[in-house]
């Protein structure tokens, strides 16, 4: 197990979520982190992966939404 996944891992433990984060979900968040800081600006990778989350809590599909947002952020980039 990589660190990454070690320090998620710990997280989702200490917040008690019912449940962990698999790798294609570790690399759907780095990957729209990545196409939010490099197509808007820096800053805007923490940010946008946690309106992800706050959208996702709130019952948007995950992979929808992170489809949205990457295709905004791409746009943003153009």
């Amino acid at each position: 197990m990589g660190e990454l996944q070690e320090w998620t891992d710990r997280v989702v433990a200490e917040l008690g979520l019912p449940e962990g984060l698999d790798q294609d979900e570790i690399d759907l968040i780095l990957d729209l982190a990545r196409d939010s800081a490099h197509g808007v600006a820096r800053p805007a990778a923490p940010l946008t992966t946690y309106l992800l989350g706050l959208a996702v809590g709130r019952g948007a599909d995950r992979d929808e939404a992170a489809a949205q947002i990457t295709a905004l952020a791409l746009d943003e980039g153009t």
